[in-house]
């Protein structure tokens, strides 16, 4: 899924980000889709907010738009989702690829301040987010979604209610049908082929 705006370098407009959450609900719903990537274009991921449209609006009118909802919709997605990161991620840009799980980028500079989950060359940034999406995808989509869950919850929760959270996710995980079938897979040294039960 990739950001459309370009003359505006993918800047967030309140009717982008009306479509984006949209479409990110709308992909999350769908059991096919087990990873989603996210990007702009080469030379901009998303310039950050729409200004022009900021300027227009008064306090009120911001707050009554709901727009800053969106942000929590899009943290609300299940579905995995990988920003692919080219070009200009600058304020609400920015907060968008870090609502996202990891962020694949060609900046080496975000991989040192601890933004970015893999560094690639320029030309690279969107086939390498989709190869990265490919690998998330190929696992168990019950698991992924479970461990999506208690890393975000680990980030609120104290370390004694983290590990209770990853404990009671493992024995759900290792409830499902995937589980089983992965376990089979491995012990017959073939490809699983997970269903999301």
């Amino acid at each position: 899924m990739l950001l459309n705006r370009p003359q505006q370098l993918n800047a967030l407009s309140g009717e982008l980000m009306e479509e984006l959450v949209a479409t990110l609900q709308k992909l999350d719903e769908d059991e096919a889709v087990r990873c989603i990537v996210l990007g702009g274009n080469e030379r901009a991921f998303a310039a950050g907010a729409d200004i022009a449209e900021l300027a227009a609006g008064t306090p009120v009118s911001l707050y009554q738009g709901r727009r800053l909802e969106g942000w929590d919709a899009i943290r609300k997605v299940r579905t995995p989702v990988v920003a692919a990161v080219s070009g200009f991620c600058l304020g609400g840009g920015c907060e968008l690829a870090m609502a996202c799980d990891l962020i694949v980028a060609r900046s080496e500079e975000a991989r040192d301040l601890g933004l970015v989950a893999r560094v690639v060359a320029q030309e690279a940034w969107l086939d390498a987010a989709k190869r990265v999406a490919r690998e998330i995808a190929a696992k168990s989509p019950v698991s992924v979604r479970l461990a999506k869950e208690a890393i975000d919850e680990a980030f609120e929760t104290p370390l004694s209610a983290g590990i209770e959270l990853e404990r009671r996710s493992f024995y759900l995980a290792r409830a499902s049908e995937d589980a089983d079938e992965g376990l089979s897979a491995f012990v017959e040294k073939r490809k699983p082929e997970f269903r999301g039960r």
